[in-house]
């Protein structure tokens, strides 16, 4: 009986916690970091928080898009201050395409990173999925950038942090994807990206920035996702992580990503 009712509390302080991220996200007020509020909080029960959120935003209708790997890179897991990847959730509501407009209004405190990302051709799965396999189960690249947005006051995260808070996704601008062919796949640890501000360069780095090659983050993703017993579907899009630390998002500008091999992308911020 005691066990029973100890597993009730913490089921019942975890769905607290995804309740006061709700409400951050809905009223744009940000709230104490949740490893305060909550000492020791843990990556399990972190993405305990996450999945309740995940649910029910699927029962209320919106739809799965893919993935995001988060934390993939030094300088972001130095900028954040921890020191492994996480994942969270994207929604088709999230989504912008190329040369739309990235609406900061809601947002807390957005910031942008440049990124490699990828649509699956087929379902990735398993505890032991490699780079290769990553590689064979990828049909198209492109380029994105991914606004982050933490619903915790200034970013005063740690790990279990911004699991919880849906690995600080907000909104991901996607640009056009072309064929993921043997020899651009081979190439991708050595491609620059390079995020721009209206025109002037702001930020760069290149895919081996994301855990040596970008397509280490969609393995390391499948593998991350076997014990939740799920896999990355084919259609998902996968985002591998920022090539470099986040600039902070500023109304009134224009972003803009290139590389060498893969197809530009634009967005306003308003």
């Amino acid at each position: 009986m005691r066990e029973a009712k100890r597993e009730d509390d913490d089921t019942n302080a975890l769905d607290e916690l995804a309740g006061l991220l709700r409400r951050a996200e809905a009223d744009g007020t940000p709230i104490a970091p949740l490893t305060e509020l909550r000492p020791g909080l843990d990556l399990a029960s972190a993405y305990a928080v996450q999945d309740a959120n995940t649910r029910l935003r699927l029962a209320a209708g919106e739809r799965l898009a893919g993935r995001k790997v988060g934390l993939t890179s030094l300088p972001m897991q130095r900028q954040l201050g921890v020191d492994e990847p996480d994942f969270g959730v994207l929604f088709e509501s999230m989504l912008i395409p190329d040369g739309g407009t990235v609406a900061t209004r809601g947002l807390i405190a957005p910031r942008a990173e440049a990124e490699i990302a990828f649509v699956l051709g087929r379902r990735l799965a398993g505890p032991d999925v490699s780079v290769a396999d990553a590689a064979g189960a990828v049909a198209r690249v492109l380029l994105a950038v991914e606004v982050i947005d933490s619903r915790i006051a200034d970013w005063r995260i740690q790990l279990a942090d911004t699991v919880a808070d849906n690995a600080s996704s907000a909104r991901v601008v996607v640009g056009p994807a072309v064929e993921a062919t043997t020899e651009l796949l081979a190439s991708l640890a050595d491609e620059a990206v390079e995020l721009s501000v209206d025109g002037v360069s702001a930020a760069e780095g290149r895919g081996a920035e994301v855990l040596g090659d970008p397509l280490a983050a969609v393995a390391w993703l499948a593998r991350t996702l076997h014990p939740f017993g799920a896999g990355i579907e084919a259609g998902e899009l996968v985002l591998a992580g920022a090539v470099h630390a986040s600039l902070p998002l500023t109304p009134g500008t224009t972003l803009s990503v290139r590389s060498g091999r893969l197809p530009a992308l634009t967005a306003t911020v308003r």
